[in-house]
């Protein structure tokens, strides 16, 4: 949940390092830290700021530093307070080896009370600082023989980059189950944790394998194991705001694009079927599958509820959705029919790779959505499909989600279509499916009044949202993206169940947004808005275009255009996005970069 840069060549010039991790601040951090070799001076000078890069880059720029290998990092706290001491890069007694880490190392206690005892001086409370020592322990010249030693006495996750100045040349990288890149160039290498960092400076890339140790020199460099080199499939223009204020923004009106790029080549409208090249090594084995089970965290997990329903109503075929933080400690009854579906933007996240790897011990067939080449998720299932969304640089997340759920659609009609889905309901969905994204696009030109919606309820402190059926998910989805860039009380809640308990908070103070298109729950949506309104609290409906009679019942209404049931989610969630966005925009909040909060979820 941090974000590493490290830099080896013929430059001397930190700025590379600079501009590279200020392309990872999007994924949240609470301070940042450099360290740079000086070959005249054969020292390794440091530097470790609380709070952000802009707040401390005049201080950092008077000491002049140049050199080369460095290594750059900006930490989100899991172990110890925010202050100097802990940030990163850490260092060992002699302040010969300097490290900057991601992830958690689980038995840090028990190593570092063994360290002290011998003889070792610890500066700050972080789990990391014991790596330093335990390589300092085995250094005898060579920096990768100390790291192998040091890596077989530690457990938990890590992605790691390394210098020493008594073997200065070279960086010494390495992972497990936390994300870690090279980055290959004519005469110089990069190692970072996020694609975006290592794009300033070229497009070829290594995804280093759990396990596998990165020694990068001036010249050249070498793996344990011989890797691939891959391409970035999007460019450096595409990680900046292109004129936005904020990324987020940006991100909300490429959410047509998202849908448009997750489909494009994939429809085969008169077969009434879909091309998912990803799932061709499978295709047999998936006609035999007689559960499905989804599998993710936060607003994917809302995307897996989506894909619940439709697999249900559509693909003939059982399904339920799970958190994978809570999947992992309940038992289960898996078998050979039964596929797992694992969906997550980034492809890291920690609680969703952790199911993988423990029912692909069970023998049960993995599938993964994921939005980055490469990842852990990508290499690891046995097959899957890339919604091709382009980089998501805002943590809250807005078109992924949306290239999740259009995925999602098309696996349905893939599951049905071998089973009992018929050519007029296969041809009828993708051919409606098309169509969204200009149907996305004509609720964005309606972005000004949902921004005056949002005006008109900037001093309320608490939402329900509310939604049935394929709108329960996006009900919740609208909750979370309020509380997380806003800080705003807000729940997503069951249509049917405000009567259970939640109208006991309905007042004038707490407004309501309802998500009622025209569709089978339409009524059943209705008589809660009612209920609503009998209590005096205020309702925006997310409605069909066309129905004036709703008008007459709530106080204000977003339209959106008609389209299938299961397709309503795609366009409904758009102005909740908009919503949110504008709302945090109004209360001064940091919208790209909500506190507590980082992008990769790259811990438990």
């Amino acid at each position: 949940m941090c974000g590493i840069v490290g830099y080896i060549g013929k430059s001397r010039d930190v700025r590379i390092g600079l501009s590279a991790l200020k392309r990872l601040e999007y994924r949240g951090y609470d301070s940042w830290g450099t360290c740079v070799y000086d070959p005249e001076r054969k020292e390794i000078f440091y530097f470790k700021r609380v709070g952000k890069i802009d707040d401390s880059i005049e201080e950092f720029e008077k000491l002049n530093l140049s050199g080369n290998p460095f290594l750059f990092h900006c930490r989100w706290a899991t172990h110890g307070g925010v202050t100097n001491e802990n940030a990163h890069p850490h260092f060992d007694c002699t302040k010969n080896i300097f490290l900057v880490h991601n992830g958690i190392i689980e038995n840090y206690k028990e190593l570092k009370e063994k360290l002290i005892k011998e003889g070792h001086k610890f500066t700050s409370e972080t789990d990391t600082e014991v790596m330093c020592h335990l390589i300092e322990k085995y250094f005898k010249g060579n920096l990768e023989e100390a790291v192998r030693k040091m890596i077989k006495d530690i457990r938990g996750a890590y992605a790691i980059a390394i210098i020493s100045k008594k073997d200065p040349q070279k960086i010494v990288a390495a992972r497990f189950s936390s994300p870690l890149l090279l980055g290959i160039n004519k005469d110089e290498f990069l190692v970072a944790s996020d694609p975006s960092a290592i794009l300033i400076r070229t497009r070829q890339v290594i995804n280093l394998d759990d396990g596998e140790i990165a020694i990068l020199k001036p010249d050249d460099f070498f793996i344990l194991k011989e890797k691939p080199i891959q391409l970035i499939e999007w460019d450096i223009k595409e990680a900046e705001k292109g004129g936005y204020p904020h990324f987020m923004l940006k991100e909300i009106f490429e959410e047509p694009e998202a849908i448009e790029n997750a489909i494009r080549g994939r429809l085969m409208i008169e077969e009434g079927n879909v091309k998912l090249g990803g799932l061709e090594s499978v295709k047999e084995k998936l006609k035999k599958i007689k559960k499905i089970i989804l599998i993710a965290c936060g607003t994917s997990f809302y995307a897996a509820k989506i894909g619940e329903i439709m697999f249900q109503e559509y693909g003939g075929i059982d399904a339920q959705a799970e958190i994978a933080s809570e999947f992992r400690y309940k038992k289960h009854i898996l078998d050979e029919k039964t596929c797992a579906i694992f969906i997550s933007q980034s492809g890291e996240t920690a609680d969703t790779l952790g199911v993988l790897r423990e029912i692909k011990k069970k023998g049960v067939l993995c599938l993964g959505i994921t939005n980055v080449v490469g990842s852990s998720q990508a290499r690891e299932t046995d097959a899957g499909v890339y919604t091709r969304s382009g980089p998501e640089i805002a943590v809250a997340s807005t078109k992924a989600f949306l290239g999740q759920v259009a995925v999602l659609t098309m696996m349905t009609v893939f599951f049905g279509r071998q089973r009992e889905m018929s050519l007029v309901m296969g041809k009828k969905i993708v051919s409606e499916l098309s169509k969204i994204p200009n149907l996305a696009r004509e609720i964005l030109k309606e972005a000004q009044k949902i921004e005056n919606l949002a005006k008109k309820y900037k001093d309320f402190k608490n939402f329900f949202f509310i939604g049935r059926k394929y709108n329960f998910p996006i009900a919740l989805e609208g909750a979370l993206k309020l509380k997380e860039i806003s800080y705003l009380h807000a729940e997503g809640i069951a249509g049917g169940e405000l009567k259970h308990g939640a109208l006991a908070l309905i007042d004038e103070n707490f407004p309501t947004i309802a998500i009622c298109p025209s569709d089978s729950v339409y009524d059943k949506m209705i008589s809660n808005i009612q209920e609503i309104k009998a209590r005096g609290g205020p309702v925006i409906a997310i409605a069909t275009e066309g129905n004036e009679e709703i008008k007459k019942i709530v106080d204000d209404v977003i339209y959106i255009p008609k389209t299938l049931e299961m397709l309503t989610p795609m366009l409904a969630v758009i102005p909740l996005h908009l919503f949110a966005y504008y709302m945090a925009v109004l209360l001064g909040k940091d919208v790209d970069k909500p506190r507590n909060l980082a992008k990769s979820v790259t811990v438990e």
